[in-house]
């Protein structure tokens, strides 16, 4: 990160050099000069060119050194390897900020990205901060200023857009103008080398004239700063991202389930919901959330209205809110008896209200008054089909009237449904700032993320919890299996540090022969579960390595000498330590706690149900650790499975709170310990009635 500056005068600069300028109507440095000129920017510009004496009439300099005024912003737009010479001669005229539009760095290679490296120390020491390189540069709507290549200039709004690909946003800006849709700052990010998401989502927060961040990220620069920032930028904008890369196709193998199930997507998926970004899985669905945000309150419920005039569309819309957890509101009676004065008596009063085909634009304004006055309502949305008599415009205008009229902050979203029939009225909504949407469902959609918005603002934080652990115990184990060059714990090592971290477990022992198994069982009594206890097997159930429910001695036998014969058939090489035999826990559930290390963003914990259908049914939900109680919670809310673990069919409930405490301890562990790579317990067994969670098997990987 470079040194902390203000933004403004990287977005509203008073000056503006562009070292590169060119008169050739082909280069890029010629269509740069356009742009600022054709945007109507009302800074000084000043153009670097040893070749020209001017372009449009605007005095071109031998070298920047040559103006006598210092730069704000210098966009460079020349060969890469004069881009060093060029940062020493801005640094010499006071420049704080620069965008390198040329190409030519990390993205062509092992000596493009050297270069980029030098160019990012470089401008470090001198307090430059740079956008790019490789970028299409930056645009303010507000100031104005068109600092890009690209040649679009949607209108001024409220929706700040960044991406990490120049491609798509040319095309996002093209396709925000073609729908109206307008923008307070765009940014094409290119390589990152320093100006990040990050600074850009600080920035905006600040700026009253973003009330919507958007972002194209295909990766993120510091995960955990990400998350910092995100999470505090949403309790007051919302940020709404697509996130490319959802695929884990090239993502390096692993060995454990929670590695297995996880991939960088559902890292990105996890530091979301904890942060309170919504996500977004195209354009359309990026600015249909951004629209609605932009101009609409947040509701104070989820409860909605659905006024139509057809009653396919109020079905689907019904349908879509009953899937995305939107309550229709109960109409209270007064208004029903209000509707009933003047809707057909073939319409519907309840919700969804149905003012039929015929409706013209003054049904539909009386039925939307009323309903505004109901105070069960917290967000309405109106649906229109085009039929022969409908007053598409007229109902447009008679819905914003009206809503200006009741003079209630409630978000309104509406579907006119169609293409050129509706388009005079969409047109008219959008000015208005009514979002419209094309269908119910997208409608349905952007409400939903309204409320969420709603909930996560009032959502309370809860405190990290700190349990008593022993750290220094779990500290010498991990030292001495990293002194010896092993990073898998054998299963008794694990186990100790599960105990360390007041995790119950099983009690167990290692035997080597069958006389010590026999030994052991006088202890645990019976049934006991016996499996292979090595730090090469991973997965015991693969290779004959485990026997569970031994009922006896001869069984205990039968088992010993069944695993040693089926583990050397199938791992020969494997060390092992013995077999451990291991009390059983009956009357339970099976659930699975896992721990991966992702890249970007650290320590990525999972839940779901245990056993060795956990990567079949992948019926599991993910967090970034630290976690705190409402995260923990929230994972185990998540799993579709979540009603077995509540008690079907008469059971008792499982101690869910204490699958709870489980969890926020592994988060515990895995923060002190940043070395842990994977960990998995599976099975955590879970009592009944309160009765604790107890670590049926544990598997802990580390790192040097």
């Amino acid at each position: 990160m470079g040194a902390v500056l203000k933004f403004t005068d990287f977005f509203c600069p008073k000056s503006v050099a562009v070292i590169g300028a060119s008169r050739d109507e082909t280069k890029v440095g010629h269509t740069i000069v356009d742009n600022i000129i054709n945007s109507g920017y009302r800074g000084k510009i000043l153009l670097v060119n040893p070749n020209t004496d001017n372009i449009h009439g605007i005095k071109c300099y031998k070298s920047i050194l040559d103006i006598k005024d210092d730069i704000d912003l210098a966009i460079m737009v020349i060969p890469n390897k004069f881009i060093m010479e060029a940062l020493d001669d801005c640094a010499k005229k006071n420049t704080r900020f620069s965008i390198i539009i040329s190409a030519g760095f990390k993205e062509t290679g092992r000596e493009g990205a050297l270069l980029e490296q030098q160019v990012t120390e470089k401008a470090k020491i001198y307090g430059i901060r740079l956008l790019g390189p490789n970028c299409l540069g930056m645009i303010d709507f507000i100031c104005p200023l068109n600092a890009s290549f690209s040649p679009n200039m949607p209108e001024k709004g409220a929706i700040a857009f960044l991406s990490q690909s120049g491609a798509l946003g040319t095309a996002v800006l093209d396709w925000a103008k073609t729908n109206g849709i307008g923008l307070s700052k765009f940014v094409s990010m290119g390589n990152k080398a320093d100006i990040s998401e990050i600074d850009l989502f600080e920035d905006w927060l600040a700026d009253s004239n973003t009330n919507v961040i958007t972002a194209y990220v295909e990766g993120v620069t510091n995960g955990r700063q990400f998350m910092d920032v995100c999470s505090k930028v949403t309790k007051h904008k919302p940020i709404i991202i697509i996130k490319s890369g959802n695929t884990d196709a090239g993502a390096k193998a692993v060995s454990s389930h929670t590695g297995t199930l996880a991939g960088s997507s559902k890292a990105y998926e996890a530091a979301f919901k904890q942060t309170g970004v919504i996500r977004a899985r195209t354009v359309k669905d990026l600015f249909n959330l951004a629209t609605a945000f932009a101009h609409q309150p947040l509701p104070e419920g989820k409860n909605i209205a659905i006024i139509t005039n057809a009653g396919g569309p109020g079905i689907m819309a019904s349908d879509a809110c009953e899937e995305n957890g939107i309550t229709l509101a109960h109409i209270k009676q007064e208004t029903v008896e209000e509707l009933k004065t003047f809707l057909p008596s073939a319409g519907n009063f309840y919700n969804p209200i149905d003012v039929l085909g015929d409706a013209l634009a003054q049904r539909y304004a009386k039925t939307f008054e009323v309903i505004l006055k109901d105070r069960n309502i917290n967000a309405v949305l109106v649906l229109l089909t085009p039929q022969a008599m409908t007053q598409v415009f007229e109902t447009a205008k008679a819905l914003t009237e009206a809503l200006k009229k009741s003079g209630r902050k409630i978000p309104v979203v509406t579907s006119f449904m169609g293409g050129y029939e509706v388009k005079e009225g969409v047109d008219f909504l959008n000015i208005a700032g009514i979002p419209n949407f094309s269908i119910p469902e997208e409608a349905v959609q952007a409400l939903k993320a309204l409320i969420n918005q709603a909930e996560w603002i009032n959502k309370k934080q809860n405190d990290f919890r700190i349990f008593k652990a022993d750290k220094k115990y779990a500290s010498e184990i991990f030292k001495r299996n990293l002194s010896q060059d092993r990073h898998e714990l054998g299963e008794m090592e694990a186990r100790e540090i599960l105990l360390a971290y007041d995790i119950k477990v099983p009690y167990a022992a290692v035997a080597k022969n069958i006389t010590d198994a026999e030994k052991i069982v006088k202890k645990t009594g019976f049934p006991v579960v016996v499996k292979i206890d090595s730090p090469d097997i991973l997965h015991k159930s693969d290779v004959g390595g485990i026997k569970v429910g031994i009922e006896n001695e001869a069984e205990l036998d039968i088992a010993f000498q069944s695993i040693m014969s089926s583990v050397k058939k199938f791992m020969p090489d494997a060390r092992i330590n013995g077999i451990s035999v291991q009390e059983m826990i009956q009357d339970k559930k099976e659930i699975i706690i896992g721990v991966n290390k992702d890249p970007q963003f650290g320590h990525m914990m999972m839940f779901g149900l245990g056993g060795i259908y956990v990567e079949v049914l992948k019926d599991v939900s993910f967090r970034i650790a630290p976690i705190n109680e409402s995260d923990a919670r929230e994972m185990i809310e998540e799993i579709k499975a979540i009603k077995l673990l509540k008690g079907v069919r008469g059971e008792y409930p499982s101690d869910i709170d204490s699958i709870v405490e489980v969890l926020l301890k592994i988060s515990q562990l895995v923060t002190d310990f940043p070395d842990i790579i994977e960990m998995d317990i599976n099975p955590l067994f879970v009592k009944q009635k309160g009765k604790g969670s107890i670590a049926g098997d544990v598997r802990i990987r580390i790192q040097n």
